[in-house]
């Protein structure tokens, strides 16, 4: 049997929230369906509207309603759905399987995990402890810094708060600008398979790992920590 070299092991994991720890995307499709019927139009079926749940309302409105940011309309629709997504936004979201375990692990090898999303502060903040992330060592939201990703300025900040450099972390997410934006940070950077995933596949991301389930990124950390090989 084959080996692989194993990646520098890290002091802090950091993810992307929406696709990534958490399964938000029941509830995006709630507050966008909302808008459609109060309208007297159909629901969107939610097979359409999940896999555009990590771009937030630019993916839901543009799924659900064919409308660009730039697009006549857009704003009002826009305005609404935040609306209707505060109001409702943990009825039914929650971890995904395996993260909760993945999260106990990280803190049992006594590593800090954190969040970095573009999700607005407004929405993040109040989410957290909804659905059992309060505990996070830290939280950057997409309007935490000038630039979201797929800019690394919300990563370098995250590894900042942390005290840590960015090498010392990686960063997993389920989206082609969470990979573009943790290689730009020079972090290790991990692609979920589990998550949203958006219109490209994530085997051209270029992400150092594609997993498909939060348990494997967990064998990874603790194969970097006692310091084995990785059987290929």
């Amino acid at each position: 049997m084959s080996t692989m070299t194993l990646p520098a092991a890290p002091r802090a994991i950091l993810f992307d929230l929406d696709g990534t720890l958490a399964d938000t995307a029941p509830d995006l499709a709630a507050a966008v369906n909302l808008l459609r019927t109060a309208r007297g139009l159909a629901p969107t079926a939610y097979e359409i509207l999940r896999p555009t749940a990590s771009a937030g309302a630019r993916g839901m409105i543009g799924a659900s309603f064919g409308l660009k940011p730039e697009d006549e309309g857009y704003i009002e629709l826009r305005d609404g759905f935040f609306s209707n997504y505060e109001a409702a936004m943990a009825v039914h979201s929650g971890l995904f399987d395996g993260i909760a375990a993945l999260l106990a692990g990280i803190e049992a090898a006594g590593l800090q995990w954190g969040i970095v999303t573009n999700k607005s502060k407004r929405f993040t903040d109040p989410l957290l402890p909804q659905i059992g992330l309060a505990h996070a060592a830290c939280a950057i939201s997409g309007d935490t810094t000038p630039h979201p990703k797929p800019h690394p300025a919300p990563l370098l900040e995250a590894a900042k708060r942390l005290n840590l450099a960015p090498e010392q972390c990686w960063y997993v997410g389920d989206d082609l600008r969470d990979i573009q934006a943790g290689k730009a940070a020079g972090m290790l950077t991990i692609a979920c398979g589990w998550g949203y995933c958006g219109p490209t596949e994530p085997q051209h991301w270029q992400a150092d790992y594609l997993f498909q389930h939060p348990a494997e990124l967990l064998v990874l950390m603790q194969n970097t920590l006692s310091g084995g090989a990785l059987a290929a």
